[in-house]
């Protein structure tokens, strides 16, 4: 195992997952946030270097301290080869199967390998399996080959004027982290508020203020760089407000060179007609996520 630490051996990490995108593209935007200053302090583990098959990127120990907060306890993982990957994730200063800890892939085609390691050490996982989205601009730049065809979404372009009078862009604040996490898929407890609350406090946020001067629709970003966390208060939905939210994200992100992209769920329609209407593509692979939990 090897910890590739310094600025100059992650350009070498990125370059090399660049050439594996889109698969690699969770670990590739991850790695992306950790040359720009790395505000996770996330630590870059591979199997072997310069020759890596699989890579991982997790916290470091000293922030994995709560076993049961398995929005900490995150790991992003590539392989080349999937099916020898298992003796490098099996190793526990890789990976600590003995926590609440989730693992985010580009790759589906992990999951004979985590649903084996999690039997073997006597837990269970769930998997969730979503859409893959990532904005044209970002295609264009990191793999243009994507840009075919059958990857195409045609875009409506500009969004429709906004009542600016009514709604303001503006931008989050920790205060509003309760919000966000009442709406998240994924949130709704404690923990997932306090990782919300970093992430608004550490990557740049969007939002639009209604009338009353509070967020009415909002869009941020994790620590893999990721568009997350999208949504409307439910008084405000039926009027397009995410799509004037993230096509302002885009813009802005646009200008700091970020790599975009998202990820929607399968039975999420609403969101899937927005993307639809935004200059995105959906990729070949998937977004996955698999929660494990000891038992």
């Amino acid at each position: 195992m090897f910890h590739l630490q310094g600025q100059q051996k992650l350009l070498l990490l990125e370059k090399s997952l660049r050439s594996c995108l889109p698969e690699s593209l969770k670990v590739y935007g991850t790695v992306f946030h950790m040359i720009q200053g790395n505000p996770f302090k996330l630590k870059a583990l591979v199997d072997k270097w310069p020759d890596f098959n699989t890579v991982v990127i997790r916290p470091p120990e000293q922030e994995m301290t709560d076993d049961l907060d398995h929005y900490t306890n995150t790991y992003l993982i590539y392989s080349k080869n999937p099916q020898k990957c298992q003796e490098f994730l099996s190793l526990p200063e890789v990976i600590n199967w003995k926590q609440h800890l989730q693992i985010q892939s580009s790759q589906s085609s992990l999951n004979k390998v985590i649903e084996d390691l999690v039997a073997i050490n006597l837990g269970k996982v769930k998997q969730t399996q979503c859409f893959l989205y990532m904005v044209k601009e970002t295609a264009k730049k990191l793999k243009p080959s994507l840009l075919d065809a059958k990857n195409l979404i045609l875009s409506s372009g500009k969004p429709k004027c906004l009542n600016q009078e009514m709604f303001k862009f503006s931008s989050l604040d920790v205060t509003h982290a309760a919000l966000v996490n009442k709406f998240w898929h994924f949130g709704g407890n404690e923990r997932s508020q306090r990782f919300i609350r970093r992430c608004i406090q550490t990557f740049p946020s969007f939002c639009l203020l209604g009338p009353e001067g509070t967020p009415v629709s909002w869009t941020l970003m994790d620590q893999t760089g990721e568009m997350r966390m999208a949504g409307t208060v439910p008084e405000y939905r039926g009027h397009s407000l995410i799509y004037h939210t993230i096509y302002f994200q885009i813009q802005n992100l646009k200008k700091l060179g970020f790599p975009m992209y998202s990820h929607v769920d399968r039975a999420n329609r609403t969101m899937q007609k927005q993307n639809l209407a935004l200059e995105t593509i959906i990729l070949p692979c998937d977004w996955n996520q698999w929660n494990c939990v000891p038992l």
